[in-house]
């Protein structure tokens, strides 16, 4: 599998995600902590650190060596939507630790950011798939591909442990059981 085929088949599951985020962010009075607990990790662990990671320290430098300039277009705004992400997660994780303390004016500021981050990764999940991807596809060599996608498999291991790319699967399926019918 291409690199970018990998990184479109993660946009699934990061997707299925945003639609469990938006069912949660419709009934804010009935938010349940655990659940949103491994939501909370799931993006930030899964999302940022592993897809993001993937794309960030992999294949946006193979691509600017291609060639692709990085301080304007497709890379530059990739990158920033990916800061922009950081800060919605930030603002969640910090209203869900008032939203535990007691205070429930809290669930407001869940439902604000996860609405303005759900917004925000559907537009950038169709960029990255219709601009992106294929422009890595256009201008890196089936050989840098190739040590890509085992550069990916390392990056994952280091990044999120062996075996949390499958429970983090498990968690979906289960959380889309309970959230989505």
């Amino acid at each position: 599998m291409k690199p970018t085929e990998q990184l479109i088949a993660e946009h699934e599951g990061v997707k299925l995600m945003l639609r469990i985020l938006d069912t949660v962010c419709a009934k804010p009075d009935e938010i349940n902590q655990e659940h949103f607990t491994r939501m909370l990790e799931f993006l930030k662990v899964f999302v940022d650190k592993c897809h993001h990671g993937k794309e960030e320290d992999l294949l946006l430098p193979a691509m600017i060596e291609a060639g692709v300039p990085k301080e304007k277009g497709v890379i530059k705004f990739t990158l920033l939507e990916h800061v922009e992400g950081r800060g919605y997660i930030k603002a969640m994780s910090e209203a869900f630790d008032k939203l535990k303390n007691g205070d429930r004016q809290a669930s407001a500021k869940i439902v604000e950011n996860g609405r303005k981050y759900i917004e925000l990764l559907i537009k950038h999940i169709d960029k990255e798939n219709t601009i992106l991807f294929p422009l890595a596809d256009k201008v890196l060599s089936q050989a840098k591909q190739a040590e890509l996608e085992e550069e990916f498999e390392k990056l994952e291991v280091e990044k999120i442990g062996v075996g949390k790319h499958e429970e983090f699967h498990g968690l979906l399926h289960h959380l889309k059981e309970i959230y989505l019918g």
